[in-house]
């Protein structure tokens, strides 16, 4: 429980912070700019896609802008990750960047995307505010992507790595090991990232999936592909501060021992890092959810709509994030599988 001097009347918390039961601060904020997506990945949306909420019922630019300047100013929130669905489908993707670097506490700003159509975009990114990529690739097997995706793009996604290298984006490469299909060519997707200077990240498999086909027992655990890349490099715990990050960060060694690079493996299923969690997330259309396994939400955008003010809002999210779980049930029977997939969720 928090101290009671951060305490209101009501039990919610009244100091300008987005502060949980159990002690956690979020500043670390992912907004999600779409619920569409030009990729249909098996572990995330059916091949036929999924139905989207109407333009109209998504958050606007300016939308936008307020909510990220009440996250900085009042809360203190350092981090803003624009999400989706694929966030380069949003035609306004510059503006909304160069209004929230404009703001006066201007938070780290990133952007998780497939990559598709960033080759054409990454300079104005840049000079709009952005400062990193997290690109989505599960492998750089044409035949296996193709499998993955449901879509014949590698092309562009490289195309789109390149042109975020050179405009001067930092880049991170994000990817889902799927047993049997991709979890063989690890160690080459990890050659491939090292030689172009790209920093790796493995992601645990979730249960974020549409059609809820997603299996523990099938999944490839953290543990798992530790091992597989050890088979060929030599792996050694980071010894930089993990800051809440979601990633246990890895020097990676050659076999004689020369420094290569780093990676990055997010074990959100297996080796729980909920204790640390520092996050909060606004959905395409408006909603605090204070965890990502979870359908608690709570509707900020309609009472924005309908006239309240900055502190209404703020009060709203604040009360969202004080009933933040402790954690998603990782090691019991009890890890919820929410209702809205990872597209309409947001990473």
């Amino acid at each position: 429980m928090a101290p009671a001097t951060l305490l209101g009347s009501t039990g919610a918390p009244s100091a300008d912070a987005l502060l949980d039961r159990f002690g956690r601060r979020a500043v670390d904020l992912r907004v999600s700019l779409t619920e569409r997506c030009n990729l249909r990945c098996t572990y995330c949306m059916p091949a036929a896609g999924l139905p989207f909420a109407p333009d109209d019922a998504l958050m606007t630019a300016p939308e936008i802008e307020r909510l990220v300047r009440i996250g900085t100013a009042r809360f203190g929130v350092r981090k803003v990750r624009f999400t989706g669905g694929e966030p380069m489908l949003r035609h306004d993707l510059v503006d909304v960047i160069a209004r929230c670097a404009a703001l006066p506490d201007a938070p780290e700003l990133s952007l998780t995307t497939n990559a598709i159509g960033l080759a054409h975009r990454a300079s104005a990114l840049y000079a709009a505010g952005l400062r990193r990529v997290n690109v989505s690739l599960d492998t750089v097997d044409p035949d296996v992507f193709t499998e993955v995706t449901r879509r014949p793009f590698l092309d562009k996604v490289i195309a789109g790595l390149s042109a975020a290298h050179d405009a001067g984006l930092a880049i991170k490469v994000n990817a889902v090991l799927l047993r049997g299909v991709n979890d063989h060519l690890a160690p080459d997707l990890l050659d491939w990232c090292l030689e172009r200077g790209y920093e790796l990240r493995f992601i645990e498999q979730m249960p974020l999936d549409p059609d809820h086909a997603w299996d523990r027992t099938s999944m490839v655990t953290a543990a798992e592909t530790r091992a597989a890349l050890s088979r060929t490099v030599r792996l050694e715990p980071d010894e930089a501060p993990r800051d809440g990050a979601p990633a246990e960060r890895f020097r990676v060694l050659s076999p004689a021992g020369t420094l290569l690079g780093t990676i990055g493996i997010i074990a959100s299923i297996t080796e729980s890092f909920c204790a640390d969690c520092t996050r909060t997330r606004l959905t395409a259309d408006g909603h605090v959810r204070s965890c990502l396994f979870s359908d608690d939400e709570t509707d900020v955008l309609g009472p924005m709509r309908a006239g309240a003010t900055d502190d209404e809002v703020a009060e709203l999210w604040q009360r969202a994030m004080w009933a933040k779980p402790r954690d998603h049930g990782d090691d019991t029977d009890d890890l919820v599988h929410p209702t809205r997939g990872m597209s309409a969720i947001g990473g």
